[in-house]
């Protein structure tokens, strides 16, 4: 089924980025939601202008979808200046927790964290940044044994291009990302116990390709950009990602949750828009693919959720139609 096919999961504002999640039984989505601006298209995604976040819920997929209102706003984090990216959530010891990027009031992407005693929020920001973040797109995985990890990372306008160095670079801004060598990896770490911290050094999330070889930084069609997702099936770990430019959604599979990886395949096509950002959950039995396009408004910058259904061949492989 094509993405235009499928009905957006709510129409009443724009949603992007969604983060899906069950807890409880139930089906939790942390999305960006995205707002009107008179600011025009540029790789910096200044138009991206977002600044609170709402959680929607459902029973089930296909059923009515709540709107719980803003669970955290921009003007109540201390530290961010300004563009409440892509979000996750998790669970951990009866708290939930909200991870979010945000531009620091140095116009540097940072990662926050904020808490709540309910899934839906509202969630109260921790007072700074977590410490040793950067870049964009926080997505957090708790695996079976309670360890926590958080991945992130995008470059153009996420910045990881800029951090290359273990500091902040503006100028490398300007080169956008590596036109040769190894591509540009993604990050993980692990969280402390409270989940408010990083506990430990951050990591490179290195993918291979099928051949045991670091994927190109000139192969856009496979490399990472932007919208790191972890989720397990049958024992493994599957590392799905954009591919941003290209615009497809991609995914790689290893035995640890921080890798390496082995390219696997494409998930989806491109969509209508540019971009292209995803989660994978599995609810009642059947696992969803929740993603975004911009078929409610034509506008790269106003965006609407959606979700189909996914499957796994004998192989573990990925496929949106039943084999």
């Amino acid at each position: 089924m094509a993405s235009t096919d499928i009905k957006p999961l709510v129409t009443h504002i724009f949603t992007a980025d969604p983060s899906a999640h069950v807890f409880s039984g139930k089906l939790y989505v942390y999305p960006s939601h995205d707002v009107s601006t008179d600011i025009k298209d540029n790789d910096n995604g200044d138009q991206y202008a977002m600044n609170d976040y709402h959680v929607l819920s459902m029973e089930e997929v296909g059923g009515p979808v709540t709107d719980h209102g803003v669970a955290l706003a921009l003007e109540e984090i201390p530290w961010a200046g300004k563009q409440l990216w892509a979000p996750d959530a998790a669970t951990r010891d009866g708290k939930y927790y909200l991870f979010f990027p945000a531009r620091d009031k140095e116009g540097v992407f940072r990662i926050g964290v904020a808490v709540s005693d309910v899934p839906e929020g509202p969630f109260k920001p921790e007072p700074e940044p977590i410490e040793g973040s950067f870049s964009i797109d926080p997505a957090s995985f708790v695996d079976d044994d309670g360890e926590a990890y958080l991945y992130f990372g995008g470059i153009w306008g996420g910045q990881l291009q800029c951090w290359t160095s273990g500091e902040f670079d503006k100028a490398a801004y300007s080169g956008m990302e590596a036109q040769s060598g190894n591509a540009l990896y993604p990050k993980v770490a692990k969280l402390s116990k409270d989940m408010l911290s990083f506990d430990g050094v951050v990591q490179d999330v290195i993918i291979f390709d099928k051949e045991g070889q670091p994927l190109a930084a000139s192969d856009h069609d496979r490399r990472f950009f932007e919208a790191a997702w972890m989720h397990k099936y049958n024992g493994k770990y599957y590392f799905s990602y954009s591919t941003g430019d290209t615009h497809y959604l991609c995914y790689a599979v290893g035995d640890n949750p921080i890798g390496p990886f082995t390219y696997g395949g494409r998930i989806l096509e491109p969509v209508q828009g540019w971009t292209t950002h995803h989660s994978i959950v599995e609810h009642k039995g059947k696992w969803y693919l929740f993603h975004h396009d911009t078929s409610l408004s034509g506008k790269n910058h106003l965006r609407c959720v959606k979700v189909t259904e996914i499957f796994y061949n004998k192989d573990g492989e990925i496929k949106v139609t039943p084999s």
